[in-house]
């Protein structure tokens, strides 16, 4: 994919019959990343408690759903504030996604990197999205989920890719074939059992899908996914990683070769249906990608 890809909708940023939301949306960085987290809140780490019924918003998959819950519930402009317990439940992968979106709409290149990020508990590396943007010179990573007003220590809109805050699932993956790391410090969380070296492979599949605009549910498994590593094909997450990390380091080479194995070979995208595990139903459904918007 070249940059001019990055500047159009995908069908999971796509807002549909809300555009004009997101028109209305100023496109600096902060206005962006606030404007995500008034409409979208944490379902178990935003601070408030949401009623059960509300939890399965997780699920909603698209922008264009997002939007319908948040329009739903009041007609207002997503700059206006809302209660945190009427936004819309979600996680890290729908504050970037909806980011990407606004972004897109204003034709800005912009894409949602899957890796783990270590500024949230000490000595955990917890699964996490964040957006990626062209500010005109480069690509910046920025965490659209939280708060500057909190005491980070790091500029959270302009991310250092080299300070081990924040590390691609492909880069990850590297460091434990290379004997580097822990695997089983890298997780949901550190009371999940939702870790280890197969998460971090399968995670390497899930940021090529996402590097091609298939922004996926982070519990979503498909093809060469598998929570198993025994059962995992080694070898192709090997040359999966290399090419991503390759691509970040600008060859265009790779960044090609991403894209033809990602239109090649099967393994390595959702294809029409998914199976997805949700977090809030410990529930496995199969999801049909070209008929859940209708």
């Amino acid at each position: 994919m070249d940059l001019d890809d990055y500047r159009n909708h995908s069908p999971y940023s796509d807002p549909g019959r809300h555009g004009g939301l997101l028109d209305a949306v100023a496109t600096d960085i902060p206005t962006v990343a606030a404007t995500a987290r008034n409409v979208i809140v944490h379902y178990r780490a935003g601070g408030v408690e949401l009623p059960d019924d509300r939890l399965d918003e997780v699920n909603c998959r698209w922008v264009d759903r997002i939007l319908d819950t948040d329009q739903s519930r009041s007609l207002l402009p997503l700059t206006a504030e809302r209660p945190a317990v009427d936004r819309v439940a979600g996680c890290c992968r729908d504050h970037t996604l909806l980011s990407v979106a606004v972004l897109r709409q204003h034709g800005i290149p912009s894409r949602s990197r899957v890796g783990f990020a270590s500024y949230f508990t000490p000595g955990w590396h917890h699964d996490h999205v964040l957006l990626e943007y062209w500010n005109g010179e480069r690509w910046v990573w920025a965490d659209p989920e939280i708060d500057p007003a909190g005491d980070w220590r790091f500029d959270g809109y302009d991310i250092d890719p080299t300070a081990g805050l924040f590390d691609s699932a492909a880069r990850v993956w590297s460091a434990y074939r290379a004997g580097a790391i822990d695997p089983d410090v890298y997780g949901v969380a550190p009371e999940s059992p939702i870790r280890g070296a197969w998460f971090i492979h399968d995670y390497v599949i899930q940021e090529l899908a996402h590097r091609q605009k298939d922004e996926l549910l982070l519990w979503d498994s498909f093809g060469a996914m598998t929570e198993d590593l025994a059962d995992a094909d080694l070898t192709l997450a090997d040359e999966i990683a290399a090419l991503l990390l390759a691509a970040d380091d600008g060859d265009e080479g790779a960044e090609k070769a991403l894209a033809d194995r990602y239109a090649t070979d099967s393994r390595l995208r959702p294809g029409a249906q998914v199976q997805s595990f949700s977090p809030v139903s410990n529930t496995v459904s199969t999801v049909d990608l070209r008929l859940s918007r209708t």
